[in-house]
């Protein structure tokens, strides 16, 4: 009889276990029409990304995934759009530190709540910058940079890819320490920035590597340093800010992945199982690792603390140096 009893119960069991895997198969999320990423800036490495994800993410959700520029205001117009999209998984935001954590500080009012407006899914990657300059300025590294602004106040500007970007708050970190001025040009995306930068109508930027590193090569931009704690292993040659005779600065880029607030955690846990993998893939870090950016590819809650840390931290730069927007 125990013997019958233990084989039942084993039975029990068995067939418990898979009522419980079939419960769980049934409760992964599939969106039910084609999912938009929006992207709140034009032709950058955001843009890039999203791409690069989009594609291999369609073949595992099983539905069109296209990416949708909406640039403006410093990248709030696209991720407001995003925080005002139903929670149902058919739209995400690829969001950076502008929108994400610059602008809470920098703007007077904004019109959504970063933290409250939007869920995370991951941090996906990190990226110094490199402070470069117009292969024609005849300066080579940064203090002789500093040099020139100094002696014609009046002489230099510089790009950066929205207001509120990290490549805008750098430069006027970098300012603020050097008690130097150069005149800031917004633009919207980092294509824009890079056409006036190599034509020099603006002589210098701080830009991620991905947007540059072709220009370097090309001998129509210089690297005068990497706003990094240490050196580029492909550019071993380019100090750091920190060696160039700044100490702790330090301005890292980043980019994630969010949703709408109040989007159903199996949804948010679908997409950061998908978007985690395909961080992961060797083609795609390879792709991001030649853009020298670092993945991260975090959980949900590990990218929401990071967003609580960055919002301060940035908007003690914004308050030290006076920014504001323009």
């Amino acid at each position: 009889m125990k013997a019958i009893y233990r084989t039942i119960a084993a039975a029990l069991c068995l067939a418990g276990l898979g009522a419980i895997a079939t419960t769980a198969a049934a409760q992964e999320w599939s969106p039910s029409k084609p999912v938009r990423i929006i992207v709140p800036i034009v032709g950058s490495t955001n843009d890039a990304l999203a791409r690069l994800v989009a594609e291999k993410l369609s073949g595992a959700i099983g539905q069109s995934v296209y990416v949708e520029n909406k640039p403006g205001a410093g990248g709030n117009i696209g991720a407001d759009m995003v925080a005002k999209s139903p929670p149902d998984g058919h739209t995400l935001l690829v969001g950076y530190n502008g929108p994400l954590a610059i602008n809470q500080t920098l703007f007077d009012k904004m019109p959504f709540d970063p933290v409250k407006d939007l869920t995370p899914i991951t941090l996906a990657v990190t990226s110094p910058q490199y402070l470069v300059v117009n292969n024609d300025l005849p300066v080579k590294t940064v203090g002789e940079l500093v040099a020139m602004a100094k002696a014609d106040p009046s002489k230099l500007s510089y790009a950066s890819v929205s207001v509120g970007s990290a490549s805008h708050l750098t430069m006027e970190m970098f300012k603020s320490a050097a008690k130097i001025n150069i005149t800031h040009v917004p633009y919207r995306g980092a294509a824009p920035a890079l056409t006036d930068l190599l034509a020099g109508n603006v002589q210098t930027a701080f830009l991620v590597p991905g947007n540059v590193q072709q220009y370097v090569k090309q001998g129509r931009l210089r690297i005068l340093a990497v706003s990094g704690d240490k050196r580029f292993a492909s550019m071993p040659d380019v100090p750091t800010m920190i060696e160039s005779g700044y100490p702790n600065f330090i301005a890292t880029s980043w980019i994630g992945f969010l949703a709408p607030a109040g989007t159903p955690k199996n949804i948010v846990d679908r997409y950061n199982k998908e978007i985690v993998h395909i961080l992961n893939m060797p083609d795609v870090k390879q792709k991001l690792r030649d853009m020298e950016f670092d993945v991260v590819a975090s959980t949900p809650v590990q990218f929401s603390k990071w967003i609580g840390t960055e919002i301060p931290r940035w908007g003690k730069v914004i308050k030290d140096t006076g920014t504001k927007a323009e």
